[in-house]
């Protein structure tokens, strides 16, 4: 099972870059392309816990895939929730449940140089995606 060809090119394009400045101002460049949720859309129940900054996922179930998109208040985890968006969106709920993101950012060297609350964001996010999945299936 393979990443989606926009997880791809994201995580080529970080290859290339070896400072992690630029890591990070590529990472809110890719955040700032994600569409504005409504702010209907930045309620409760699309509230992600366990993240220090605000973030929201919208979730959409078409058959067995899921559709995310998402948001946040903060430059940096914007452009995270953009990675998931890339990684897990389109694809059917078994694959988004046995795709393991934060191996996936740990092999790219991604989660070394995010603070200990962003990283704790990001795992609540990723949490997040692969329950609804999961419940998906089981529905």
């Amino acid at each position: 099972m393979s990443e989606p060809q926009a997880f791809r090119d994201i995580a080529d394009n970080l290859s290339f870059l070896d400072d992690w400045e630029d890591r990070y101002r590529y990472l809110i460049e890719i955040g700032q392309e994600l569409p504005p949720l409504t702010e209907a859309e930045r309620n409760a129940e699309n509230k992600v816990h366990g993240c220090v900054s605000q973030v929201w996922l919208v979730s959409e179930r078409d058959g067995d895939v899921l559709r995310y998109r998402g948001e946040s208040d903060a430059m940096i985890v914007k452009g995270l929730v953009a990675v998931l968006i890339a990684l897990y969106s389109g694809r059917p709920a078994a694959e988004i449940a046995a795709t393991d993101a934060i191996a996936i950012f740990d092999g790219m060297g991604l989660r070394e140089h995010l603070t200990t609350q962003r990283s704790n964001g990001l795992v609540a996010m990723v949490r997040r995606i692969r329950e609804e999945a999961r419940a998906a299936l089981a529905a």
